[in-house]
């Protein structure tokens, strides 16, 4: 972990969020996943800035943030801007720079209204920024609140600007934050011919790590073109540890609008490779599951609906889907058990008609990591002989994640 600094820092965390069933025509509960908000004791990176304004001073600073980006409440780029740095871009990940765009939406680059510094996507025309773009940029802050999965993309985002860091010669500073799903450690390692966007890094599907140290892992195993190595600082959290319970202040995503919905999703998310639903077009995305073709074979059932900002073309838009109701489900067996639920997608597999048209096998494989999952399925395979299956390539993830650990 070559050219790793730490430093510690503060941000006071939130708790506390609502299961209730919204109804399917606003997007009034995508802002935030908390209604109130007791002291955690967390301290993230990004709230003690007195700890790195000063290695902020007389340079040209671009940000990569989102709506999560917040000190005391307000975005961090109207925040640093007030304490007089010098912001001259901004790169935006997934759902935009103010996390305003709905799932899988193509953005443009743009002018930021607020402030008038220029946004540059990298959820558009391109997933890494050009030389050009980093032109003129001394320190790049990287600033986003993961959910702790391989196929969210801010993930690969990260890499990316690590990239783009190292060939440009600038120094990137990762204010830290905590990952929700950080206690414990499961999934298959995703395989060589499934790299993607969604899989960019040979880990599993949780990988139990915070960006900070996600950073460190980047950056010490080369997995950089060429084994580069960028120049990295991490601003510590305080009085964090891995598996301490912790609900987001504020939606990661706009379909991540309820902390019942974060904790669900390194579940539920292999279903957008199935024919069935999770909730998209609903206030209550990621904790329900069904499907029109299930009909008399489950009693809960909910009608997937264009909801702008949240999903505008959702899977089984306007049609009545059948299935379970997982907002009351009991999130902590995850930890408990140190696994992700298989069971429901071995039971909607059997449960579905047409066994030909259940999986979407290109886009399961990506988001599984490997073709072998789908086929264990097919197959009828145990639980249990699926997980033996992911080892032992999950062990030796384990062991290489021990040296990457800050907290």
């Amino acid at each position: 972990m070559k050219n790793l600094v730490f430093l510690i820092l503060p941000l006071t965390l939130l708790t506390a969020c609502s299961n209730s069933a919204g109804t399917n025509t606003n997007k009034d509960s995508v802002s935030s996943v908390s209604d109130t908000r007791p002291d955690t004791g967390i301290v993230t990176g990004a709230q003690q800035v007195d700890k790195y304004l000063p290695l902020l001073a007389g340079k040209n600073v671009a940000l990569t943030i989102n709506n999560t980006s917040v000190i005391d409440g307000k975005l961090s780029m109207d925040t640093l801007l007030k304490r007089g740095v010098k912001i001259v871009k901004g790169f935006g990940p997934e759902h935009g720079f103010r996390g305003e765009a709905s799932d899988g939406a193509k953005i443009s680059d743009a002018t930021d209204e607020k402030t008038g510094v220029p946004l540059i996507s990298l959820y558009g025309a391109k997933y890494k920024p050009t030389a050009e773009d980093m032109k003129g940029i001394d320190v790049m802050i990287f600033d986003i609140q993961d959910v702790g999965v391989r196929f969210y993309t801010y993930l690969s985002t990260l890499h990316y600007i690590m990239e783009a860091c190292a060939e440009n010669n600038v120094e990137l500073i990762v204010l830290d934050r905590p990952n929700p799903n950080d206690g414990y450690i499961d999934g298959p390692v995703r395989e060589p011919d499934q790299e993607s966007f969604v899989g960019k890094h040979a880990i599993p599907i949780l990988h139990g790590l915070t960006f900070g140290e996600y950073a460190g892992m980047i950056n010490g195993e080369g997995w950089l073109p060429g084994k580069a190595k960028c120049k990295l600082t991490v601003i510590k959290m305080e009085n964090y540890s891995h598996g301490k319970p912790y609900t987001l202040p504020i939606a990661p995503s706009p379909n991540l609008n309820t902390q019942q919905a974060v904790l669900l999703y390194p579940s539920l998310c292999l279903f957008e490779g199935t024919a069935i639903s999770q909730g998209r077009g609903t206030q209550h995305p990621f904790t329900v599951l069904g499907s029109p073709e299930l009909k008399g074979k489950y009693e809960f059932s909910f009608k997937p609906v264009s909801i702008p900002g949240m999903s505008d073309n959702p899977p089984h838009k306007d049609k009545i889907c059948y299935g379970v109701d997982l907002r009351e489900y009991d999130t902590s067996v995850f930890v408990e058990s140190g696994r992700i639920n298989l069971a429901w997608l071995k039971e909607f597999y059997a449960a579905y008609p047409n066994k030909k048209a259940f999986f979407s096998a290109a886009r399961f494989d990506r988001l599984a990591g490997t073709s072998t999952l789908r086929n264990q399925i097919i197959a009828g395979k145990p639980e249990e002989e699926i997980r033996k299956s992911w080892e032992p390539g999950l062990g030796r993830y384990k062991e290489m994640r021990k040296k990457y650990l800050l907290y």
